[in-house]
């Protein structure tokens, strides 16, 4: 009987820590069905596309068939031969190289702006997001109608200022400086709430302290503002990048990628060659290309932007 006792309180005690086992383990997997939905989102909708693109670059259609033959790396060595694609790749990194600093500064400096507690500052916030509100396509319709060289408002207050008019959209040295413009216009007021999130973070005691020390504006922005915004920072960074590597639409609406190409991005190039010259193939190789342009800029932004300490 009492072996039996025994043996039933070792089952007991057995049985309680397989419970609480089985608690531990639901209480691990518990996170990842959460996440099991948005997983499942980004292999479907991010990581199978990636690898979609890279097998269909590898692969050509046949003249009036829609017969695919596999072509291996010929559709990369003909882009490299290609002069209409080297301009292409020119017109991004100049595109990139303005717009990526430019907003980022703006988006900031804008940020500091919108943080400072003064009455109407929740006015000034929601006004600065009124252009995020504004899809695409309305917003580069609006702006051609106010660019128009000839009826536009722009040249309108150019002349009323005694001031030349431009042709902004219709001239090859101007149209892609003018497509910087409208999308900046649109989008530093988006980033700059991400600053602004990252600005209200930091502690006000450390301001606070400065100033007793005796330390000016510029010390307090260098010393504190600066490395605790380090983290938005990197993520603005790289989130323009991507953001601005993929911008076509303004450039379709816009310009085609015109006049003489100079607005021809890359995405508009793999647009074309996908929907006006039906070549998947190349089409998704130039998706590859920019893919890997990309994955190295955001390396070398996060080996540059990852803290000293």
């Amino acid at each position: 009987m009492v072996k039996f006792l025994n043996k039933g309180k070792y089952l007991k005690k057995m049985l309680l820590g397989l419970g609480d086992e089985m608690k531990s383990i639901k209480n691990i997997s518990t996170p990842y069905l959460f996440l099991l939905p948005a997983l499942i989102g980004l292999l479907l909708f991010k990581i199978y596309p990636i690898f979609s693109a890279f097998l269909q670059s590898l692969f050509t259609r046949q003249f009036l068939t829609v017969e695919q033959v596999f072509v291996g790396f010929a559709n990369y060595s003909s882009l490299f031969t290609d002069p209409v694609f080297w301009n292409s790749l020119k017109v991004t990194a100049y595109f990139n190289l303005i717009i990526n600093p430019l907003q980022v500064i703006l988006a900031f400096g804008l940020a500091v702006l919108l943080n400072y507690q003064i009455r109407a500052i929740p006015i000034f916030r929601g006004i600065n997001f009124i252009p995020v509100c504004i899809s695409i396509p309305t917003a580069a319709i609006l702006w051609d109608i106010m660019l128009s060289p000839e009826q536009g408002v722009v040249n309108s207050i150019l002349i009323s200022l005694n001031l030349s008019p431009q042709p902004f959209l219709a001239s090859d040295s101007q149209a892609l400086l003018s497509l910087i413009a409208i999308a900046s216009w649109r989008g530093i007021g988006y980033w700059a709430l991400f600053f602004l999130a990252g600005l209200q973070e930091v502690p006000k005691s450390l301001y606070e302290a400065a100033s007793i020390d005796g330390a000016n504006l510029w010390q307090r922005f260098k010393n504190i503002t600066f490395p605790m915004m380090k983290r938005p920072l990197t993520f603005v960074v790289v989130s323009v990048t991507v953001a601005n590597m993929l911008l076509f639409s303004p450039m379709y609406i816009l310009t085609s990628g015109g006049p003489k190409q100079s607005t021809n991005v890359l995405m508009l190039e793999s647009y074309n060659n996908a929907f006006l010259y039906s070549n998947m193939g190349r089409a998704n190789a130039i998706v590859v290309i920019i893919l890997l342009i990309t994955l190295v800029v955001i390396a070398i932004q996060f080996k540059l932007l990852r803290p000293k300490h």
